[in-house]
């Protein structure tokens, strides 16, 4: 049955008076911009939200995302009333330990990504609703709450034109337009129509709604609930909604009321007990549509010398994996002809998502499909997830297990130039928390390790490459994620060379070159960046006189050589003589021997490194 208007504007009120003390009590916070939204939440909460809080991980539940992180303090408000918590807990927002952080974390399991960094939620919503929609084939909404100072980010355009070009009519997105960003007014104010227009323009359905008038929401989500398309609920709103000497006024972002202020705003919303309980309607109807049967994930096989590059080996895995794994799902930037993830789009065509080149919604789409309980894969360019970077560290903090996969990496792509060379992204994907980065360099490597990712949690990322490489290993070889392979070793070692993808098979023909002097070298492929097999590492340098090149296809910094280094950086461990060759100048156009020798990373200088140590 449906809420009175009355009922309505009462949530409203306990949202908008437990936003407050929450925030108060913690000293910090945003309660004004959870204000102006707190109309547009009770409507939803009490009469549209279809949502098992004893089940939140129900595919068949709708989602729910706070893309203005900043109003989580209402976001939590809703929990309490909805009996997901407690007040008590309520008012231990921001504080050390408490799951109630000052933006939503899935700490808390009705949240489903972590959003503050703006222009998060809609692309996430995106990834969410191709779930439900093509995959899992449910009724459910993705309801996303969106400020209007981040509709200034080019996300939530991405996001517009992709969910557009799906039909996504599973996604409702409400604006909360309360004019007042940070510093001052935002860039449109409440000029709506503007907003309209622009929405109208992606192939969205646009409502204008006054976002004080309960029947008006109302009325409203009921229109979107039954459109043929995405819709954008434009709500013209106050900041800090209800109370007098708040409401429209500028100075008050992220700022907690002091005691006495708070006690005139709640004695202003008539000082509401807050025991107000809204039983939200249950999941939707419907049960998932089948997968279809895991079965024993059969690899592909590559003969011994034969050249094939890893990026394609990637592709054939990834094939491969859709028959054993029916949760694998792939996604690209329209280079999949490149990434090579176009077989597995030629096999299974309902499991794949061309994103174009839009690569924020990329990733943001790995993140919605795994919250739908999919494994995604993501592959682009590795030069091109620098642009998804917010991206992919808002993932890590949303606890995501995504997988990407960056193609054409460092100057060995040859012609095509410095624009399209991945030179940076070791170091970025290293510094994700809880990251695993893999770097195969061979067909074989690369397939075993696209089917580990596929079961490791996390932001898994692969770097692979442009150049057909030879096959060095035998189908029976493991190539456990933390691991690395040691290709040649005698006793009589003077030095240990460490290379992987392009470089292996330069340290490989380095090899060669020092055998002909009467030099031996070991030869580790570091297939495995981060984890990284540290003790080997280290057993290799007391074995090698202490004496290690390292060769990367990368910047100095960040890459394979700062890998190594961190295997001896603790006080009880001896550091090695070190010699490090990597990519120091703007590289440019030419044949891809011709670069790695412009960059003194090919084997003539992996040889002469091993020799300079020993001067």
């Amino acid at each position: 049955m449906t809420h009175s208007p009355e009922q309505w504007r009462a949530l409203a009120t306990q949202l908008r008076a437990d936003s407050i003390r929450c925030t108060t009590a913690a000293g910090s916070g945003h309660p004004t911009s959870s204000m102006s939204a707190a109309d547009l939440m009770a409507v939803l909460l009490a009469d549209h939200l279809h949502y098992d809080f004893n089940d939140p991980h129900n595919l068949r539940n709708d989602r729910l995302i706070f893309s203005k992180g900043h109003a989580a303090p209402l976001l939590y408000a809703m929990f309490k009333a909805a009996g997901a918590i407690t007040d008590e807990e309520l008012m231990s927002l921001r504080k050390f330990g408490s799951r109630l952080e000052g933006h939503p974390v899935p700490l808390l399991p009705y949240v489903d990504v972590a959003t503050g960094s703006l222009g998060q939620g809609l692309p996430a919503a995106v990834g969410i609703a191709f779930s439900a929609k093509y995959l899992d084939k449910l009724p459910l909404k993705v309801w996303v709450l969106l400020g209007d100072s981040e509709m200034a980010e080019g996300s939530n355009y991405e996001a517009l034109q992709i969910g557009s070009h799906y039909q996504l009519n599973n996604i409702i997105a409400i604006l909360d337009m309360n004019r007042l960003g940070q510093r001052g007014p935002t860039m449109l104010q409440w000029h709506g129509e503007v907003y309209a227009e622009r929405v109208r323009a992606f192939g969205w359905h646009a409502i204008l709604v006054d976002g004080h008038d309960v029947e008006a929401i109302h009325r409203a989500y009921s229109e979107a609930e039954s459109a043929d398309r995405p819709t954008m609920i434009i709500a013209k709103t106050l900041k800090g909604a209800g109370v007098s000497f708040l409401a429209d006024k500028e100075g008050w972002h992220g700022r907690a009321l002091p005691a006495a202020d708070a006690e005139r705003a709640l004695a202003e919303l008539g000082n509401p007990k807050g025991d107000i309980r809204v039983q939200v309607q249950s999941h939707r109807p419907g049960e998932p549509a089948p997968l279809g049967e895991p079965k024993p994930f059969q690899p592909p096989q590559y003969e011994i010398g034969s050249l094939v590059a890893t990026r394609e080996a990637y592709g054939d895995a990834l094939r491969a994996l859709g028959v054993a794994k029916p949760q694998v799902v792939a996604l690209d930037g329209e280079v999949g002809n490149s990434t090579f993830s176009e077989k597995f789009m030629k096999a299974y065509p309902e499991r794949f998502f061309e994103v174009y080149i839009a690569e924020q919604q990329l990733v943001s789409a790995a993140v919605g499909l795994q919250v739908m309980k999919k494994v995604p894969f993501a592959s682009t360019f590795a030069a091109f997830f620098t642009r998804a970077y917010d991206q992919i560290r808002m993932a890590a903090i949303s606890r995501a297990n995504i997988n990407l996969v960056g193609s054409h990496a460092g100057v060995s792509i040859g012609e095509d130039g410095p624009s399209q060379m991945g030179l940076e992204d070791l170091a970025m994907m290293r510094a994700i928390c809880g990251s695993t980065v893999l770097y195969p360099s061979c067909a074989v490597t690369a397939a075993h390790l696209t089917a580990q990712m596929a079961t490791r949690a996390g932001i898994n990322y692969m770097r692979t490459t442009r150049e057909k490489t030879p096959v060095i290993y035998g189908p029976n070889e493991s190539f456990p994620i933390g691991g690395c392979k040691v290709l040649r070793a005698s006793a009589n070692d003077v030095a240990c060379v460490i290379g992987a993808g392009i470089t292996l098979h330069e340290a490989l023909k380095a090899y060669e070159i020092l055998k002909a002097e009467g030099l031996s070298v070991r030869v580790i492929d570091l297939y495995s960046v981060k984890p990284i097999d540290a003790t080997t590492l280290r057993q290799a340098a007391a074995e090698c006189q202490n004496r290690i090149v390292v060769a990367e296809d990368h910047w100095p910094q960040g890459g394979l050589g700062d890998a190594v280094l961190d295997v001896f950086s603790a006080p009880d461990v001896s550091c090695p003589k070190m010699k490090r060759l990597a990519v120091t100048e703007m590289p440019g156009s030419g044949k891809p021997q011709e670069l790695l020798d412009a960059a003194g990373i090919s084997a003539p200088f992996i040889a002469e490194a091993v020799r300079s140590l020993m001067r």
